[in-house]
């Protein structure tokens, strides 16, 4: 098989890109170095129902859907202040079942998908591949000469852009059975939140910091995340003392782990033939480290420029539209990790976190300036953080319109660079 597209992982952007190349009548074929009912995430993730909107899919259904429509408690610490939000738009999926879909989308377009796959890149565009799917008369190996080369294998060395161990978020998550119910239900109605909400403890390990806890109709979900690049736990050991410290949680049922790239978007997507796609490319959302949604969106965009043989307009149509928006959240996420439980707490009281700022974050999309106008009634309270707040709004502007200015010639990307550099400062 001589593919027009080798796709490179098979998580959601892999699995999503090979599905939208397939359908778009390209040769694809799509390998992961993982079995690929392994591949990606494999644990439970908020993603904005728009991100399936705008990836051309449907929203998730059925056991697919873990939770939708509850409400969101951000809590400053341990407690008590907190800013509570319903109708935020975040689907709780599970990524195991998205990802299979995903790849059953793929397959049925037509795509070849196979796993256990190892891949060499040459440095003149040749592909070696090795291992692959059993029956091994049915596995493609050897070597190939793909037109183009999607990266979407996730965050590793040969990123566009390494990120320093200050900049990785450790991320864990589980789905857990219940011990006592009874004790169960007793927590959360004693931190006044009902079942099925989430209920989300920021700043507990340093400023990006959080255990986020869900109590399900039949289990609990725990999410946690930090930055031990910083010298904090990671979210495995966050998850771990929670569990320890209540012994009404049960068995893991399942969940995983993994490093999360925090920073901007990788500048340049396109290198030759090769296009880079998902965490592989920076497209994470910092303020919360979740790429699945940016993820899709930007497969989408990706194969409609690969129909069209035109790859660049991948790169300058996603960061126009999107790359200034996780540009924005990430200098928000780096005035967070400056935060102390006490620092948001005060912040909450005068207002300028609130609900709409909360759920543009959690819809992963700029706050407008209706969203910030409350804030202002009550920003005399907190001069100096709101001072800090304001300046940092006005970075994450000044950002957004950098990307939307972004370079249709390769020629002016160090210009560009630049620019966003002086404004941001360095990765």
């Amino acid at each position: 098989m001589t593919p027009d597209v080798l796709v490179i992982g098979a998580g959601t952007a892999g699995a999503a890109a090979a599905y939208h190349c397939a359908r778009l009548g390209l040769k694809t074929l799509c390998v992961d170095r993982r079995a690929l009912d392994g591949a990606g995430a494999r644990w439970v993730n908020a993603v904005p129902a728009t991100s399936f909107d705008e990836a051309g899919l449907a929203r998730p259904q059925g056991d697919e859907r873990c939770a939708e429509g509850h409400a969101f408690h951000l809590v400053a610490g341990w407690g008590p202040e907190r800013v509570t939000v319903k109708g935020h738009g975040a689907v709780e999926t599970d990524m195991r079942l998205l990802i299979d879909r995903l790849q059953r989308l793929a397959l049925a377009a037509g795509a070849q998908l196979q796993g256990d796959t190892r891949v060499t890149l040459g440095p003149t565009g040749a592909v070696q591949l090795d291992g692959g799917a059993q029956p091994a008369e049915h596995a493609v190996t050897g070597a190939l000469n793909p037109r183009w080369i999607v990266d979407a294998s996730g965050y590793s060395a040969h990123c566009a852009n390494p990120r320093p161990p200050e900049h990785l978020c450790a991320a864990a998550q589980e789905v857990r059975d219940v011990h006592d119910w009874t004790r169960a239900r007793g927590y959360f109605e004693g931190q006044g939140v009902a079942p099925g909400d989430t209920l989300c403890f920021t700043g507990v390990a340093g400023g990006f910091s959080i255990v986020n806890v869900r109590l399900e109709h039949d289990g609990i979900s725990l999410l946690t995340g930090s930055i031990p690049g910083r010298g904090y736990p990671s979210g495995t050991e966050l998850l771990a003392r929670f569990v320890g410290e209540q012994p009404w949680i049960g068995p893991r049922r399942f969940g995983g782990a993994r490093v999360i790239p925090l920073g901007r978007p990788a500048s340049r997507l396109v290198h030759g033939n090769v296009l880079r796609l998902g965490d592989a490319a920076g497209q994470v959302f910092s303020a919360h480290g979740s790429g699945i949604g940016a993820g899709m969106v930007a497969a989408r965009m990706l194969a409609e420029a690969l129909s069209r043989e035109a790859p660049r307009e991948y790169a300058v149509g996603w960061q126009r539209r999107f790359g200034g928006t996780l540009a924005a959240y990430d200098a928000f996420r780096r005035f967070s990790e400056t935060l102390q439980p006490d620092d948001l707490r005060a912040l909450m009281r005068a207002g300028v976190v609130g609900g709409p700022t909360a759920v543009a974050g959690l819809q992963q999309v700029l706050p407008s300036l209706a969203d910030l106008l409350p804030a202002s009634s009550g920003a005399l309270r907190e001069p100096r953080l709101t001072a800090r707040a304001l300046r940092v709004v006005a970075k994450m502007a000044a950002l957004a319109a950098l990307y939307r200015a972004y370079p249709s010639e390769p020629s002016g990307l160090a210009r560009w660079e630049a620019a966003v550099s002086r404004v941001a400062g360095v990765n």
